[in-house]
């Protein structure tokens, strides 16, 4: 088992930054991706941004330019620097991993509220 905790989440107005986190603990050996996904109320998950265990990024494009996405392996934690806010980015932000430990396994969290307010 995996799990994955995230934190920085909360209320900032437009044009502010928030930091989110998110550790890994539990039976890892080693993690491949760890990304950043979003769900705002009435719309389907999708993907804010991602990172490979080489550091490869990938973001989605309403993010490109103002998120950036960093891990540490060491201690296996991801990090989505968030800048220049807007309202639209408002969401719950879910971490996502996905490694090997006997067998391949894949993880969410439970979820961190990101609120931009006009």
């Amino acid at each position: 088992q995996v799990q994955l905790v995230e934190s920085g989440g909360g209320l900032v107005q437009a044009g502010g930054s928030l930091r989110l986190s998110c550790a890994a603990s539990g039976s890892i050996f080693s993690i491949n991706n760890m990304g950043w996904y979003r769900q705002a109320p009435g719309k389907q998950r999708e993907l804010v941004a991602a990172i490979t265990s080489g550091g490869t990024t990938n973001y989605a494009d309403s993010v490109k330019g103002r998120f950036t996405i960093s891990r540490d392996n060491a201690k296996s934690t991801v990090y989505l620097q968030m800048n220049r806010l807007k309202p639209e980015d408002t969401a719950v932000y879910y971490c996502n991993a996905d490694g090997w430990y006997g067998s391949s396994w894949l993880s969410w969290g439970q979820g961190t509220q990101v609120t931009v307010s006009s």
